[in-house]
């Protein structure tokens, strides 16, 4: 059992972000639905896209890490009035190579696609989703640098607001674009693309604003960040920068795998990561709250107080993470039946779904880990870890098991599981070791 007044301080953290991120499974569930409509192919296209998407954006969206762990350090040793230093250094590095990087990839995008798929519909559909997603680079990662200042801060709240304001919009435009409704043409899987990327520009402008409002005690906006503060956010965000990225590929390597195997298979890939990415996300957002309490204690150099967070904290997220699981282990083909309306289709997901069910209990208590480590500083230390297991063990499993030994979707997915077990183990091992708590960070 978790003390109340521990389990209270987890809760008004977390709470915002997991309300936030509930926007955000909406979001993902509504686009399923609504380009799962267009077809398979076309679904297929777009999960294809969205993750060479992923990959790029990774580049950025790892800085939210190395903010979050250096401005909840300063708010802990009472630094307040250059708490947010991190985050001025991280927005304007994000959008001196930001630009640029999103210039390139749109000029390469098709070719993207095709590395990754030789289906001419899928090219054909996936080509025009991701030349508007690349768009939106500089706004991912302005967006997830803001997450980690506003969860470090404890300010979640605005971040909550912004997601549910940023979702909203998203859905209206998906609806507009995509089918051609209220007079606007219909663009189908480009609008998709275009009412992501216009709503991700939405969210940052809000957060612009409300950060500018609200937190000006802590330093944002005020001044340039000093050259010590600046190369210290790049030196602890690039290894979560680099796993980010590695993760990204990762998942994009799957779908080239599961991809040799057939184009049913590939769009059932799409939906079951969906539904898995929806499913963890509050356990992404009691990760955050871990990192932030984790990096707040040791601020005030208080290892052991650090220490217990994050057990108390994963201790929350398995029970939450449990109830969520059981619609996807007894009702599977009811949740597939919103997104396709093939019955083989429905047929090759819902074993690999129940997979899913017991899997994301086990990934709540290594995500609470993983942000755990963040927190106190160790990203090289996730970096490794997490390269190893996808990149070392799973990926070249599942390749064996499903083109080559032609064992299908069921069993990648198992091996899947597997893999989060055996990185969860890593992770506890490391947290008890506590050789984080040695990290310094200025």
């Amino acid at each position: 059992m978790v003390p109340r007044e521990r389990s209270a301080q987890i809760f008004q953290i977390a709470l915002p972000i997991i309300g936030g991120m509930m926007s955000q499974n909406i979001l993902n569930l509504v686009d399923g639905i609504m380009v799962g409509q267009l077809g398979s192919n076309q679904l297929a296209a777009v999960g294809l896209a969205s993750f060479i998407n992923f990959v790029a954006a990774s580049l950025f969206m790892g800085m939210a890490a190395g903010v979050q762990a250096m401005v909840a350090r300063r708010i802990g040793e009472g630094r307040h009035e250059i708490a947010a230093n991190p985050l001025n250094g991280a927005l304007l590095t994000i959008l001196v190579a930001g630009i640029p990087l999103s210039a390139v990839l749109i000029y390469f995008s098709e070719s993207l696609i095709t590395l990754v798929n030789q289906d001419p519909e899928v090219i054909k559909h996936g080509s025009v989703y991701l030349d508007a997603r690349l768009f939106g680079i500089v706004a991912v990662g302005m967006n997830f640098s803001f997450r980690g200042y506003l969860s470090a801060i404890k300010l979640t709240r605005f971040y909550f607001k912004t997601l549910i304001i940023m979702h909203s919009l998203n859905i209206l435009l998906n609806y507009l674009l995509i089918f051609g409704n209220w007079g606007f043409p219909a663009l189908g899987t480009q609008g998709a693309g275009l009412g992501t990327m216009l709503s991700m520009f939405g969210g940052t402008l809000m957060y612009f604003y409300l950060t500018m409002r609200y937190t000006q005690q802590y330093g944002f906006g005020l001044h340039l960040p000093t050259r010590q503060t600046l190369l210290q956010v790049i030196k602890i965000s690039f290894p979560s920068s680099l796993q980010q990225l590695f993760f990204a590929l990762g998942f994009t390597t799957l779908f080239w795998i599961v991809g040799q195997i057939g184009t049913k298979e590939l769009a059932a890939a799409n939906i079951l990561t969906t539904l898995t990415l929806v499913a963890i996300l509050p356990s992404i957002g009691f990760g955050m709250s871990s990192a932030t309490l984790v990096g707040q204690a040791l601020g005030r150099k208080e290892i052991e107080d650090a220490y217990q967070w994050a057990w108390d904290t994963a201790k929350i997220a398995a029970a939450g993470i449990s109830l969520i699981s059981i619609p996807m282990l007894f009702i599977p083909e009811i949740l597939l039946s919103a997104f396709f309306h093939e019955p083989d289709v429905i047929a090759l997901a819902t074993k690999p779904l129940q997979i899913v069910a017991i899997a994301i209990i086990i990934d709540a208590v290594n995500l609470v880990l993983m942000s755990s480590l963040q927190g106190a500083g160790a990203t090289k230390t996730t970096m490794m870890v997490g390269i190893i297991c996808q990149w070392l063990i799973f990926l070249p499993l599942a390749w064996i098991i499903g083109p080559y030994l032609g064992m299908g979707l069921t069993a990648i997915w198992l091996t899947q599981g597997l893999y989060r077990l055996f990185q969860t183990f890593w992770f506890a091992k490391l947290w008890i070791k506590r050789e984080w708590s040695k990290i310094q960070l200025n």
